[in-house]
């Protein structure tokens, strides 16, 4: 959740599994081949308004369920495709159904996907200690900084909201973007920063695209 319960205090980030979004299509046919009108499942407002923004051709259709059912509704079912995280389908060892990874350069992931995060109670160091031989100090920098650009616009709503942290060199580069859900207005944008100070480049990219007119599509799809 954006914002913790009381008492509890993410304490460790394991290494990062992969945190691109995936296309599992029929005939592993990938996005930019598909006919107009295919018809590609995916169950994130995210996701959706991303696939509408970069392939107008296509038309999205919402679906729920877990991965395996979804899976097999973009292989088997009334869908050309379904999109997915490539986290879920490599933890279930469905990596060859995968039809094409698309880039977090250009399609961007939720906040912290493909991390776990683990939290425990505020104040308990012992434990917080033990954790600390699991926690990768990069996947930690990029997910502050994505967590803190969510909750500085106000992250709880259903509104396409996607950011990636990412650590080159000495320096924290994140991008984000905040969009409509049929991805008709979507608002990018890039920060760098201090890789001691991930809060702080979260809020620099969070007040940029407010800016740009964040705050606007927050107000109209909120």
């Amino acid at each position: 959740p954006t914002d913790l319960h009381p008492g509890l205090t993410l304490a460790c980030y394991p290494r990062r599994e992969d945190p691109r979004d995936v296309l599992v299509s029929r005939g592993k046919i990938p996005l930019d081949k598909l006919p107009w009108g295919a018809k590609i499942g995916t169950g994130s407002p995210r996701r959706a308004a991303q696939l509408l923004a970069l392939y107008p051709k296509l038309t999205v259709i919402p679906i729920r369920g877990n991965v395996d059912t979804r899976v097999r509704k973009g292989l088997d079912g009334d869908l050309d495709g379904v999109v997915l995280a490539a986290a879920g389908i490599k933890r279930l060892g469905l990596e060859k159904e995968i039809t094409e990874f698309l880039p977090p350069e250009i399609f961007l992931p939720a906040i912290g996907q493909g991390v776990l995060g683990i939290e425990v109670r505020d104040g308990d160091k012992e434990t917080a200690e033990l954790l600390s031989c699991v926690n990768d100090p990069v996947t930690e920098v990029g997910v502050r900084a994505e967590r803190a650009f969510l909750a500085a616009l106000g992250g709880g709503c259903r509104v396409p909201i996607a950011a990636y942290g990412m650590v080159k060199g000495n320096i924290l580069e994140l991008k984000g973007l905040v969009s409509t859900e049929d991805g008709t207005r979507i608002v990018r944008g890039e920060a760098k920063g201090d890789l001691n100070d991930p809060e702080a480049v979260g809020l620099v990219l969070a007040e940029e695209l407010l800016n740009k007119g964040a705050d606007q599509i927050l107000k109209l799809e909120g």
